[in-house]
């Protein structure tokens, strides 16, 4: 923890000498991203795309996924996309999965999450277990599909859907390879993911 904090303790010198870009933060946000990822440390959205502050909107959970917009009480999920969608106006939402993910994988080698109940009834929002055994240990199909499947459950928000359609809205699918530092985003038409 002691090395956090030592940044956190620099970082405010740092920001001290650009109060500009702090005091134009704190005028509000517009984002124009939600970037839908998994809570994996491994996987830093600002990292990746090269955002600065104010340019995404996050939503991290575990295994990227998107729960049922119809679930009961509302999640924080729905809230998040809803906001970004109807609140901030964002153009585009980005999905990205990862290789190595531990949801996608717990499911695909169909571990045993009864010591983590929580954890067992979330994935339960997840693609569908692939047929037959995965020799990947990247799990990298099963997570590319897991992305698609978050996408069509995405596009059923009424939020979203009502923007796709008034063509406001465009969403993305995307694979971050964790071990090459590869982005590839899904390609519709040929139905595959390709890199950036």
């Amino acid at each position: 923890m002691q090395p956090l904090i030592d940044h956190a303790r620099s970082f405010r010198r740092q920001s001290a000498e650009r109060p500009e870009e702090f005091a134009r933060l704190a005028q509000g946000q517009s984002p124009q991203v939600l970037f839908i990822t998994c809570s994996d440390s491994r996987v830093v959205p600002a990292l990746i795309t090269g955002a600065r502050p104010g340019e995404l909107f996050e939503l991290r959970t575990a295994g990227n996924i998107v729960p049922p917009y119809a679930c009961q009480p509302p999640t924080g999920e729905a809230a998040t996309i809803e906001y970004a969608v109807e609140v901030l106006g964002v153009a585009d939402i980005v999905v990205c999965g990862h290789s190595h993910c531990g949801a996608v994988g717990a499911l695909v080698r169909g571990d045993d999450l009864t010591a983590v109940p929580a954890v067992r009834d979330w994935l339960a929002h997840a693609a569908p277990r692939p047929e037959g055994p995965v020799e990947d240990p990247a799990v990298g199909g099963a997570v590319q599909n897991h992305v698609l499947t978050q996408l069509l459950r995405l596009r059923s928000y009424p939020c979203v859907e009502r923007r796709l359609e008034q063509g406001t809205l465009r969403t993305h699918g995307w694979y971050y390879e964790v071990h090459t530092g590869s982005v590839l985003a899904h390609d519709a038409r040929a139905d595959l993911f390709r890199a950036l």
